[in-house]
């Protein structure tokens, strides 16, 4: 069964840095994309990055300068540092994956089985002002 693990997140105030992981437990090409989600409390989900295998990258216009997305496919993870956290980033982020290309269309809600297959478990970062 593959699983996403994440690691990560955690508390900083406002101008802080925190950085997630997500490791693929095995490879399968139905992992070549993975992305970073994020949703606050009722606010819908957002895309935060993209990083295909291939090496596609998308970065939400809203984190860009601030987020920064790297991949080691040797070791099927995909790394998002986080930098100048500002209170609005605060959310519970979610790493996703699904096969190449896949990966384009942000559900309302995350995690969302229905639009991608692989999910992490959610790991909360909380910025205070």
């Amino acid at each position: 069964e593959v699983r996403l693990v994440e690691s990560g997140g955690g508390s900083v105030q406002a101008g802080g840095s925190l950085t997630l992981s997500c490791t693929v437990s095995e490879y399968t090409y139905l992992a070549d994309d993975m992305g970073w989600f994020r949703q606050a409390p009722g606010n819908k989900c957002e895309l935060v990055s993209i990083s295909g295998r291939n090496g596609r990258t998308v970065i939400a216009e809203s984190v860009k300068g601030r987020f920064f997305v790297s991949r080691d496919n040797t070791k099927n993870t995909v790394t998002l540092r986080m930098i100048n956290l500002k209170p609005e980033d605060a959310a519970v982020y979610y790493c996703s994956a699904d096969s190449r290309n896949a990966m384009g269309y942000v559900p309302d809600q995350c995690p969302s089985y229905g639009d991608y297959r692989y999910w992490g478990q959610g790991t909360q970062v909380t910025v205070s002002s």
